[in-house]
């Protein structure tokens, strides 16, 4: 995946320079598929080109929520027959539907908004497809999902825009190598965390 986000990166560099406006729309295409990783080399994109901060936040913002409301009315509209049929090519299965149905009734808001900022503790998909089983209503669910938007897609644009900033400021091979080291501890850490949070909700959920 990682391969495949350079890709959309030098493809992004090359059209945008001629197309700045249209490529918007390709990435709120994208960000409905993949957005996490895509924030993040959109960050360094944006320290590398002429892209505009705001535009590019909007669009991420945008298709990231337009996918939430896709798998909202999967689940709402499909249900357990879509999660017998469908889930095991998602990874959503009646076991993680049933624990996140315990987490929704335990919690409300507050499982939706960490499941955002964490990506989905792991269970982004079905966290989304169980709001809509559950019948959340439809104008919470988004803006409880917009909240933890405007947080995460902001931190992962700043982390990859910073990090690739400090790549090209500093000159010596010592110093980048130290960056890259600085950033594969902070990436360990992040990934305990995350790990944390998600045992923290299987826990919660049994």
């Amino acid at each position: 995946m990682n391969a495949d986000m350079s890709h959309v990166a030098e493809w992004l560099l090359t059209f945008g320079a001629a197309h700045e406006y249209w490529v918007y729309a390709v990435l709120v295409f994208l960000a409905c598929v993949e957005g996490p990783w895509l924030a993040l080399v959109l960050g360094v994109v944006l320290r590398l080109s002429h892209l505009s901060f705001i535009p590019v936040y909007m669009s991420l913002m945008l298709g990231d929520l337009i996918g939430d409301a896709g798998w909202y009315y999967v689940g709402r509209r499909y249900g357990h027959v879509f999660v017998t049929r469908y889930g095991k090519y998602f990874n959503v299965t009646e076991s993680g539907v049933e624990r996140m149905t315990r987490l929704f009734h335990r919690y409300k808001n507050s499982v939706l908004f960490l499941s955002k900022i964490s990506n989905g503790f792991g269970f982004a998909l079905v966290t989304l497809t169980t709001a809509g089983m559950v019948r959340i209503p439809f104008g919470r669910y988004m803006l409880v999902n917009l909240m933890g938007q405007l947080i995460w897609t902001g931190f992962l644009l700043d982390a990859g825009y910073f990090f690739t900033h400090l790549c090209v400021t500093v000159n010596s091979v010592v110093g980048r190598m130290s960056l890259v080291a600085a950033g594969a501890i902070l990436a360990a850490i992040g990934y305990r965390y995350w790990k944390y949070l998600r045992g923290r909700a299987e826990r919660l959920g049994t």
